[in-house]
């Protein structure tokens, strides 16, 4: 039999896990990625049970956990540092047999890159229009180069040209808060790097945290409520960063006043309503292409891993009949994302609360809450195994 061939725009974390998921049923792969080369841009990601168990189907677990720090810590304070919750991460570990696992993006966008076969990511092309008919699908890039196969993925992010094609336009939702993201070399003896993991800090409309990323690095991020277009112009993030968490619990400013300049990030944050489909023809979405949404779950990533793995499977059970497996992978798929952009927003609601009585309810709450609550209202999302 001659194996299918499959193009993959965007070469993020979905689009490689999707490329690898393929060439382990024989597939003929090619992802496009418009960059011209692989570069060491982004900051710390998460990596939770679920996602874990994904990266075990597709060979690379190990690898993940060597370059990348266990959270074996967990605590979420006030912005003065009182502890409101210590989260009982190694109850969940046991439940789900692995810790959940911090890592720099561009080692895990390295090790899954590795794993593929050489020379299946090109790099430089742009998509410029998809051409579609009965028996192929073509892409067309920047470039003048086309090329065609059986099928085509759309794995290019939040501003994809895919969704464009398959959806049309539709309306990005501004969170109400701007990210502010760096990595750094830091110790503080009261989160020891043997120990992983770190904390959060929440105050009004705003929150901190701060978690070990591995290979002796740290990794940490705000949210802060402004209005859109008040603080994405600014290039001097350092000076923000610190005017924002100025008296805040020690070591935020420390944290931050050991982090250079070009090391930190600022974008505002946005995700979109979620749709009832994502597929056209030969053509499907993938991770945040499909259904980007706000971090507050820590689930951006793991959701593209498990995206991955479905839509292999669908395609394994109906090779010749792309339209069906593409139908069986949204049934499986658009109601979990969906879910887990929903919850990701109400969370935000939750954690970047300004109004005083509300944050004082709020920290009442999260101080009563038993560790098996914790777990368990948290369970059908990190305990998802596909």
């Amino acid at each position: 039999m001659v194996p299918k061939t499959a193009m993959i725009i965007g070469g993020g974390l979905g689009g490689l896990s999707a490329a690898i998921a393929l060439q382990q049923l024989g597939w003929n792969v090619s992802v496009y990625e418009k960059a011209k080369e692989l570069k060491e841009l982004g900051a710390g990601i998460v990596l939770s049970a679920n996602a874990i168990k994904a990266l075990e189907k597709l060979g690379v677990a190990e690898q993940v956990r060597k370059a990348g720090s266990p959270v074996k810590k967990a605590e979420i304070r006030t912005w003065d540092g009182k502890l409101l919750v210590n989260v009982p991460v190694h109850k969940q570990a046991k439940l789900y047999g692995t810790h959940s696992y911090l890592i720099y993006r561009p080692d895990l966008q390295s090790i899954l890159y590795k794993k593929l076969k050489q020379e299946t990511v090109l790099f430089g092309k742009k998509l410029i229009r998809i051409e579609k008919d009965a028996a192929k699908i073509t892409a067309i890039f920047e470039d003048g180069e086309e090329a065609e196969g059986d099928l085509l993925i759309g794995a290019d992010g939040v501003h994809s040209e895919v969704r464009k094609s398959i959806i049309g336009s539709t309306p990005s939702r501004y969170s109400g808060f701007t990210a502010i993201r760096g990595i750094s070399n830091f110790e503080d003896n009261r989160f020891p790097v043997e120990l992983g993991g770190g904390f959060e800090a929440w105050g009004p409309g705003k929150r901190f945290g701060f978690s070990h990323l591995g290979s002796g690095r740290i990794f940490w991020f705000s949210a802060i409520n402004t209005p859109q277009g008040t603080m994405i112009t600014t290039e001097d993030r350092k000076k923000v960063a610190l005017e924002k968490f100025k008296g805040s619990f020690e070591p935020i400013e420390a944290v931050i006043e050991s982090t250079n300049e070009s090391d930190i990030l600022l974008h505002e944050i946005f995700d979109r309503s979620p749709v009832k489909y994502w597929s056209k023809g030969r053509a499907t979405l993938l991770g945040d292409a499909a259904h980007p949404m706000l971090p507050n779950l820590g689930q951006g990533g793991a959701q593209a891993l498990e995206d991955a793995l479905v839509l292999s499977r669908s395609l394994e059970k109906y090779p010749d009949n792309v339209q069906q497996a593409f139908k069986v992978y949204e049934k499986i798929r658009i109601p979990r994302t969906t879910q887990v952009v929903r919850s990701s927003r109400a969370m935000a609601r939750l954690m970047q609360l300004e109004n005083p009585l509300a944050i004082h309810f709020r920290n009442l709450m999260l101080r009563a809450m038993p560790d098996t609550v914790q777990v368990k209202r948290l369970e059908w999302v990190v305990g998802h195994e596909v």
